[in-house]
């Protein structure tokens, strides 16, 4: 399949965003996207429609405080959704937004130095135009780079993530079908193994099947980054399981693969319920939502690398926790 003109659009989009102020943003955005845009991101902005909508709730308040701002793209794919019959055009970008922390955003303190913004991002398109994005941003990342770490001590280890092994992970070209199916083909056989917690193997045994040996698993803020397959199992998967039950089945609404690399997003991805512990958490009778993005490095017939992407401030709200909100006033206090 060819995507270049998909891939094209969506880098000339960022290029609009790039050259835009807070105050010609909202045109910016509507350059490349259609009157109809559906903007998904984290909590506290959800769901919204349109460029000017978008620009007023995100983008510009962002680029106001985010000042100098530079996109390091570390990963950029494109293909057909799996989950609507491979009918949908998408194109996939991850990477960080790099900028100076010059004025105070959603209430964390800035620190007039650099900052990186982990980020990850869905673009449906559909006749020239972007009709739909998810925008995942790893927002308590930069309040831990503040200062104001919201969470107890990590399982695994808070970084500035890099870019995949090999630095191959920019498909600005065209790329060899076939690779793109072996890699959706993989992403799937680790999500029959692992997508609902029940194969019956030993941990480690399960992961093997679909995973390397020596993997690593970049978790998001809270949660943090792991390394090979022991590690990822005493230091996130299985912490993680022991700390909710009930977990529901995948609710992926795109998910596509090209060459070597691959990923979906949810939304919400699951939901499990709390029994303690996991994050501070207390036992709860309550679901939390999980909305979530992955995205994948094949080597050979496994998975090498994961980045992942969870809207944790999103899913600590359902359980009744608004991080922002007791950030804030403490910060007014």
């Amino acid at each position: 399949m060819d995507f270049r003109s998909e891939k094209a659009l969506v880098r000339a989009h960022h290029a609009a965003i790039a050259a835009a102020t807070p105050d010609t943003m909202a045109e910016a955005l509507a350059r490349h996207t259609a009157p109809h845009w559906h903007w998904r991101g984290m909590h506290p902005f959800d769901e919204r429609h349109g460029a000017e909508a978008v620009a007023a709730a995100f983008w510009s308040p962002l680029t106001a405080a985010l000042t100098r701002m530079q996109r390091r793209e570390d990963i950029f794919f494109a293909g057909l959704n799996e989950i609507d019959g491979f009918t949908g055009r998408w194109v996939v970008s991850m990477g960080h937004l790099m900028a100076l922390f010059d004025a105070p955003w959603l209430g964390i303190r800035p620190t007039a130095k650099l900052a990186f913004l982990r980020y990850a991002e869905f673009h449906r398109i559909e006749d020239g135009r972007i009709t739909e994005t998810a925008q995942f941003f790893d927002i308590p990342h930069l309040m831990i780079q503040a200062g104001q770490n919201p969470f107890p001590p990590a399982t695994g280890a808070h970084l500035v993530q890099p870019g995949p092994l090999g630095h191959g992970g920019l498909l600005y070209g065209e790329t060899d079908p076939e690779e793109g199916r072996r890699t959706l083909a993989a992403i799937n056989a680790m999500i029959s193994d692992l997508g609902t917690w029940q194969l019956g193997l030993p941990l480690e045994e399960e992961l093997a099947r679909t995973w390397h040996d020596d993997m690593l698993w970049w978790g998001p803020a809270g949660v943090g980054a792991t390394y090979t397959i022991p590690r990822y199992a005493r230091q996130h998967s299985g912490p993680f399981r022991a700390g909710f039950r009930e977990r529901t089945k995948t609710g992926h609404l795109a998910r596509l693969a090209e060459g070597h690399f691959g990923g979906f997003f949810g939304w919400p991805n699951f939901t499990a319920i709390p029994t303690g512990g996991f994050m501070g958490l207390p036992a709860s009778d309550k679901p939390g939502e999980f909305r979530v993005v992955d995205i994948y490095r094949r080597e050979g017939d496994k998975l090498a690398e994961n980045w992942i992407f969870i809207d944790i401030l999103h899913c600590l709200k359902t359980q009744g926790l608004d991080v922002l909100g007791r950030m804030q006033g403490i910060s007014g206090a």
